[in-house]
């Protein structure tokens, strides 16, 4: 069977690896990643999850495919955090994660016989508190722009946490634990 990550995400495709030893293939997928108003963050990774796996199914040549799409946010005091667009916005991401705890929201959806089975997992993460020059050498990385919430803690971003409570993989962006079991209860072989 044909399996298919919907992610251009070089994590999410190396985490895939791991619970994954049959070949699949990587499709990125062009898909509106705007959400509704005051949208739950559970929901909303699910859904942009859901999203992305439906844009490459939808593909003539992948129609027989399992398609794995993953959507990951960061949450503090009820506001979603994306990607940055730019130097002082993450910045100002940094700052308001500085010496708190958030939770990262990871949402997967698994499209299998036209059928999303979609889940999501939650992790708090604490920061240490980080000074102005802590803040400004971090943002000046090219790596907290293409994440969640401003950082990596697979990278460099391992230095600003404090501590997690949780599925690690799901801060990275796949919680491949869950991910295995549901890959395992659709029938796909993973031994």
């Amino acid at each position: 069977m044909k399996l298919i990550l919907a992610s251009q995400s070089s994590r999410r495709r190396e985490l895939l690896a791991m619970i994954a030893p049959q070949p699949f293939t990587v499709q990125a997928s062009e898909t509106d990643e705007t959400l509704p108003e005051e949208i739950d963050p559970a929901r909303a990774v699910m859904l942009l999850a859901e999203k992305k796996a439906r844009a490459v199914a939808g593909a003539q040549e992948n129609a027989d495919a399992v398609v794995i799409g993953a959507d990951t946010v960061v949450v503090i005091d009820g506001k979603i955090l994306g990607k940055p667009r730019s130097r002082s916005e993450c910045e100002e991401m940094l700052g308001l994660l500085s010496g708190r705890v958030h939770t990262v929201y990871t949402g997967v959806s698994v499209l299998a016989a036209g059928e999303a089975h979609s889940f999501f997992q939650s992790t708090e993460v604490e920061f240490y508190p980080l000074s102005g020059p802590e803040i400004a050498w971090y943002a000046s990385l090219e790596e907290p722009y293409d994440k969640a919430g401003a950082y990596g803690i697979q990278g460099r971003g391992a230095v600003l946490i404090k501590g997690i409570r949780g599925d690690y993989f799901n801060v990275m962006g796949l919680p491949v634990a869950k991910l295995w079991r549901t890959l395992r209860e659709l029938g796909l072989k993973l031994e």
